[in-house]
């Protein structure tokens, strides 16, 4: 029988109950799929830091990388100055763990409700793929003359021709499995460069000819498009059914992917992976740690057990997540009045409960 070794990290404020209930529910659909899971749990966020100083110890990074995946409940402490444990943990395991895809689904489920008039699960159901390591994000830059009337900050925007192959060979290969035309809901796989090659001179023009280099040499079989991000952002709203998968820059990823999570339903039911695809990938739900309602048993967990689910899929248990996707189909479909915290007329844990439930049937 198949095991996993997964490494779970609850993190701070609701985390830990989300990923507490994305842990009963792979706990529900593995033996029913023939694969067993042995968990470990890192107590890594706000609370040990505030305990002994220190994000991530010594030897962590290497005892992540003994596990298959990583299943994240939220980073972000209301008595930690924001940024100490998004640089030294979040971005960190991604650096160190090279995990180079973001991938984000932006699908929206029955039941839900969408602010955008006239659409529905048929129309918002499309996935973007980020690059995870490059792009403004690679801190270069600096201050001149701080805090003076001179001052001057810079923060350059960097990429490689290897970071912009690596994720577009990515995304290809994942147009190719899981386009429209594979799921049995489009006619062709289409792949979409969000890009400001009119600006972005530079940038933007090594990832478009990177984009139709390696498209027309391994991938005749999937479509290119091209759209500009800030036309990207109106046809997410007007017309989203026009896309299938959407590859990215790092900053262009990270505004859109928001963008694209409110339009299917908001942070309650938005998930997330970080992708090493011949390493160690890490998933978690968007939402935050919403330390607000901290212990009330009242905040969403379908994000974390969409992520979950996501981390099935990307470990090759396709069917398992097939499964989870499915209940909580039914579940927002059948069950809960709301996907916001308080409102769901259900608690944390009776949500986390049905989903288990559907899948062990």
């Amino acid at each position: 029988m198949k095991s996993y070794k997964i490494a779970i990290i609850g993190g701070d404020g609701t985390g830990p109950e989300v990923t507490a209930e994305a842990v009963k529910v792979m706990d529900a659909v593995a033996p029913k799929f023939g694969f067993k899971v042995e968990k470990t749990y890192f107590d890594f966020g706000g609370e040990r830091y505030k305990r002994t100083g220190e994000i991530l110890p010594d030897g962590a990074i290497d005892e992540l990388k003994q596990h298959d995946a990583i299943l994240l409940g939220a980073i972000g402490h209301p008595d930690v100055k924001p940024g100490i444990l998004e640089k030294g943990l979040l971005l960190r395991m991604r650096f160190e763990l090279d995990q180079y895809i973001n991938l984000r689904p932006v699908r929206l489920f029955p039941g839900v409700e969408t602010p955008i008039k006239d659409k529905g699960p048929a129309e918002i159901d499309y996935v973007v793929v980020r690059e995870n390591t490059g792009d403004a994000y690679c801190g270069a830059g600096g201050f001149m003359m701080k805090g003076t009337p001179q001052e001057v900050a810079e923060q350059s925007a960097l990429y490689s021709r290897f970071q912009v192959d690596r994720c577009l060979k990515y995304a290809f290969e994942y147009a190719r499995k899981y386009g429209k035309k594979s799921r049995g809901v489009g006619k062709e796989n289409t792949l979409g460069l969000v890009g400001k090659t009119n600006v972005l001179t530079y940038i933007y023009d090594l990832w478009e000819r990177a984009f139709h280099e390696i498209g027309e040499k391994y991938y005749p079989d999937i479509r290119r498009d091209y759209y500009h991000v800030d036309a990207t952002c109106m046809w997410m709203i007007k017309s989203p059914e026009w896309f299938d998968v959407l590859v990215t820059g790092n900053l262009f990823g990270d505004i859109i992917t928001d963008l694209g999570a409110i339009t299917q339903g908001g942070m309650g039911i938005a998930a997330g992976g970080n992708i090493n695809p011949e390493g160690v990938s890490m998933f978690e739900p968007i939402g935050g740690s919403a330390p607000k309602y901290t212990g009330q048993g009242v905040i969403n967990p379908l994000a974390a057990i969409c992520a979950m689910g996501m981390m099935l899929q990307t470990l090759g248990q396709e069917a398992a997540a097939e499964k989870v996707e499915q209940a909580v189909r039914w579940v927002t479909a059948n069950k809960l009045k709301s996907l916001a915290a308080g409102k769901m007329g259900y608690s944390t844990s009776e949500v986390g409960d049905m989903v288990a439930q559907k899948v062990a049937e």
